[in-house]
């Protein structure tokens, strides 16, 4: 069992940046990967980015490509996820999952979060 808290949401302005944190309470957070989505109000759950056990390999959805960054701290059982020139269009409440696979999509995340609300604001 996995139980994931995310923080770090709040308003921001358009070009602003945020560092989201989801904090895990298993011991074996190292063999997780870990994974970022979002949802906005009206539309589907959709893949942010995933990073690998150890850091090495991620992967970004094109449209937040260039602009966020994930990173994890398997020694604090953290994966965080940093957001630069932050748009309207990223407002969304963000999730951490954790999956045994290198997915892309929510069905293969076993271990979801409750969610961070994120707000841009034009």
């Amino acid at each position: 069992q996995v139980q994931l808290v995310e923080s770090g949401g709040r308003l921001v302005q358009a070009g602003g940046s945020l560092r989201l944190s989801c904090a895990a309470s298993a011991r074996t957070f190292s063999r997780y990967y870990m994974g970022w989505f979002r949802q906005a109000p009206g539309k589907e759950r959709e893949f942010v980015t995933v990073i690998s056990w150890g850091g090495g390999i991620t992967y970004y959805a094109d449209s937040v490509k260039g602009r966020f960054t994930i990173s994890r701290d398997n020694a604090k059982n953290t994966v965080y996820l940093q957001m630069n020139s932050l748009k309207p269009e990223d407002t969304a409440v963000y999730y951490c999952a954790a999956s045994t696979k290198y997915s892309t999509y929510p069905h293969d995340y076993t271990y979801w979060g409750q969610g961070t609300q994120v707000t841009v604001s034009s």
